[in-house]
């Protein structure tokens, strides 16, 4: 069980990076400014860690159902 929860953790850190990436490569090409990559980086970890969280009571409620045998 801790196995598919890591692998969702590592999903949501590659999708994490991706978005930085993109983000990095817009305020290079000028679309966006530095401040905007800045806000933009913060909101991207903002909903990794709410998503990585998630992922921690799922697995923690799941691991609790299969212990106790329900």
């Amino acid at each position: 069980m801790s196995k598919y929860a890591e692998e969702a953790k590592v999903a949501i850190r590659n999708v994490r990076r991706d978005s930085n990436e993109r983000y990095k490569k817009m305020e290079k090409d000028s679309q966006i400014s530095e401040d905007d990559l800045k806000k933009y980086a913060k909101e991207v970890q903002d909903v990794t860690d709410e998503f990585i969280v998630k992922v921690d009571e799922v697995f923690k409620v799941k691991e609790k159902e299969i212990l106790e045998g329900n």
